[in-house]
């Protein structure tokens, strides 16, 4: 697939979600720079999820990304990476926080994870999320120390909601990302996450990750409510959506069966007024 196409298809998979919309809000500059970033997790997300090809396939596909974001650095031809030149260069953009989401898709490439340690989702989810968050806070304009600090919190609440919403989802695909000391609290001594998610005592381990997310959603609230410098709509455009989207799953519970939460466009619509009047 050509680079335009796969800038097409991501485009239209895009349209229509919530991030698509706190895109539109921010200046062309900005807006074209996060797009390039969110192109960029997909490409190497599809790598990761690409069921089709064995695990040796997929790791050297990530591999290649990475020699690519090498020569992009280098100043020489990047490969599929040269669609990164432009925000790399206006907004400084580094380049270990690239290779960080390199490192989370390696982690499922490298084996399905289920269950993992509380230490282990932490690294997952500041691969995943987390070094996403710090190229993101670079295109906002925010100073480094609040950045990060946004980045982590603001990461770790969309990665843990994420994951209680995809529970069914990523059990298709032979992984679960509730970590281990929940479920052994919960009484779910199983790691077969067809077993996890069937049993009804999930529903308390997912109440558990939820308090977590809901205490790093209070700590970037705080942060943002703090004034920092940046163009910070579209952070707290995310913030909302996905509280809300928490809210309506703790509202449901966890046990089966279970309908994939989502927020309806008039919904969106009054968060999308909420964060531009009042902030």
């Amino acid at each position: 697939m050509t680079a335009e196409a796969d800038e097409q298809e991501i485009r239209a998979r895009v349209s229509g979600s919530s991030f698509y919309t706190a895109m539109r809000l921010m200046p062309k500059a900005e807006r074209e720079a996060m797009f390039a970033i969110y192109m960029y997790c997909r490409l190497v997300d599809d790598i990761a999820d690409d069921g089709t090809r064995p695990r040796p396939a997929r790791a050297a596909a990530l591999t290649e990304w990475r020699q690519d974001l090498a020569a992009l650095y280098a100043g020489k031809p990047a490969g599929r990476a040269a669609f990164l030149q432009g925000p790399v260069r206006d907004f400084g953009l580094q380049q270990a926080d690239f290779l960080g989401v390199l490192d989370g898709m390696e982690m499922d490439v490298a084996a399905d994870i289920r269950a993992p340690d509380l230490a282990t989702l932490d690294r997952y989810c500041d691969c995943v999320a987390g070094a996403v968050g710090r190229l993101s806070v670079r295109v906002f304009g925010m100073e480094e120390e609040p950045g990060r600090t946004l980045a982590h919190r603001l990461g770790h609440a969309l990665q843990f909601t994420n994951i209680l919403r995809d529970l069914d989802e990523d059990a298709g695909l032979g992984r679960l990302y509730l970590p281990r000391e929940l479920l052994l609290q919960a009484g779910v001594e199983t790691t077969d996450p067809v077993g996890v998610i069937a049993d009804p005592r999930v529903d308390r381990a997912c109440r558990e990750l939820a308090a977590q997310a809901l205490g790093h959603f209070a700590a970037a609230d705080r942060l943002l409510r703090s004034r920092p410098r940046g163009r910070l709509l579209a952070p707290r455009l995310m913030a909302a959506v996905y509280h809300d989207l928490l809210r309506e799953m703790l509202a449901a519970g966890w046990a089966a069966p279970r309908h994939r939460a989502r927020l309806g466009k008039t919904r969106l619509l009054y968060l999308v007024l909420r964060c531009s009047v009042l902030g």
